[in-house]
């Protein structure tokens, strides 16, 4: 056993491994909201979701001063890829899917003055971190994951980490992690499992302890939520596992209190607590959706459940926990300073230069333009759509149907409906073609009094 055991490298810069509890990178569920809650909850360190240097790279870096957040945009849809705050700056670490050095240095140096450290996927088990040659595809390539680690280490100020997989053979394993912390590296995250294996395999407690006496880094143990079930859990998987600190994923995942010292809070007030950190960071819907799911499970069968599974907007799925007014009252304050919903990113915004030519669509003028978004759940049939509204209509008034012209910037779709000699259009640009030409109709329907104005701004359709 090597004396100086799981203390902390002298090359460690800032942030440190030693006895943390972490919240471990999870897909779709690290985001903004759920780091918060877990650092509320009592974490001490927490871990984005995988994301892939190639969207890093195609994305660019903003300062939203209504959040009070910085913000990584997706140049050519204004999606947010990665977005942090100040409350996590010193605790936050980004999790990078990459196969290559060089990539994963341009990501590093673009982000390593807005987190904490940087960790290396070499675990992902899934065919498209494998098929890029990222995740478990690094452990059998043990000269490039090195590679990419040590020239991180070499050329940015903040630590760098990595989380692997196990192997069937210990020997291959320590034989992995002493080359992959030779490089210098801070800590080394162990999920014990292989990469074959799932959740319903044990996880290999005793690979992870011959790994920790055998490095003089930090190890942390991650593979234990089926031993985990409350607070003290964490320290008998710690101790099991001989490491210097645990990460949660899965019981996280359902329930975030598990990192309170005073227990596990109620299901609920868990979900009300994540959802009011979702509305103050603008979370997007489907994300937000997306893990209140996994923390409901199979109370998504109740009829509540079922009720939560139809909504689309943010202020839908508050409404659920009484918190609709919170959410509305938000987006009003938020939109009054200026902030750009999702649906008001315009190809303006992701490239400035653009609006010094003039677009396809400017150049005849269009009669009626207005804020109105097109959100499929407030629609429970077919007839009541905005086009079929405009058939009906067009049917009893003898008149031509509209036709519809689609102008596409990048990944953004904006739709024109001529009817009757008159042309309407949201300003709002949607994702994809059919959500377009539903959000020009929905004008046409407004501007006709086929549709009350008053109801779209009260469900969140149309902004004043």
């Amino acid at each position: 056993m090597v004396e100086n055991k799981n203390k902390i490298s002298e090359n460690s810069k800032g942030l440190t491994f030693e006895n943390k509890l972490i919240l471990a990178p999870m897909v779709r569920v690290g985001t903004l909201p759920m780091r918060l809650l877990a650092l509320e909850y009592g974490a001490d360190i927490v871990y984005s979701e995988e994301l892939v240097d190639w969207k890093f790279l195609k994305s660019f870096r903003r300062v939203n001063d209504v959040l009070d957040t910085i913000d990584y945009l997706d140049s050519s849809d204004g999606t947010v890829v990665f977005r942090t705050c100040e409350k996590e700056r010193s605790r936050v670490v980004v999790q990078l899917g990459t196969s290559d050095p060089i990539r994963a240095l341009k990501v590093a140096k673009l982000i390593e003055n807005d987190v904490a450290a940087i960790d290396i996927n070499m675990g992902c088990p899934k065919e498209f971190s494998l098929k890029g040659g990222m995740g478990a595809a690094l452990l059998t390539q043990p000269e490039k994951a090195k590679s990419i680690l040590s020239t991180l280490v070499q050329n940015i100020n903040i630590p760098v980490t990595c989380k692997i997989r196990v192997f069937e053979s210990i020997d291959d394993t320590l034989n992995l992690v002493k080359d992959l912390a030779s490089t210098g590296i801070s800590a080394i995250a162990v999920h014990g499992r292989t990469r074959v294996e799932r959740p319903q395999h044990p996880n290999r407690c005793e690979t992870i302890k011959k790994i920790a006496e055998s490095l003089d880094i930090p190890v942390i143990a991650n593979g234990g939520s089926r031993e985990i079930e409350n607070y003290n859990d964490i320290f008998k998987f710690k101790e099991e596992c001989g490491s210097s600190s645990v990460m949660i994923a899965r019981t996280a995942e359902g329930n975030c209190s598990i990192f309170r010292k005073d227990g596990l809070k109620h299901l609920e007030d868990v979900i009300k607590d994540y959802l009011k950190l979702a509305v103050d960071y603008d979370n997007s819907p489907s994300n937000t959706k997306y893990c209140v799911q996994n923390m409901l499970k199979e109370l998504q069968e109740t009829p509540r459940g079922k009720r939560f599974l139809e909504c689309q907007t943010l202020e839908q799925i508050c409404k659920i926990w009484d918190l609709g007014n919170y959410c509305r009252q938000k987006q009003l304050e938020y939109h009054s300073k200026g902030i750009l919903n999702r649906r008001e990113i315009t190809p303006d915004f992701l490239d400035p230069k653009r609006n010094k030519r003039k677009a396809d669509y400017d150049s005849e003028p269009i009669d009626v333009v207005m804020k109105c978004a097109f959100i499929r759940v407030n629609y429970t049939a077919d007839p009541d759509l905005p086009k079929s509204r405009l058939i009906t209509y067009c049917g009893k008034k003898k008149l031509k149907v509209p036709k519809y012209t689609i102008f596409n910037e990048n990944k953004l779709f904006r739709a024109v409906a001529l009817l009757d000699g008159k042309t309407y259009s949201s300003s709002f640009w949607e994702k994809n073609k059919k959500f377009a030409e539903q959000g020009a109709a929905l004008v046409a329907c407004v501007s006709l009094g086929l549709i009350a104005k008053e109801m779209l701004i009260k469900d969140g359709s149309m902004v004043e």
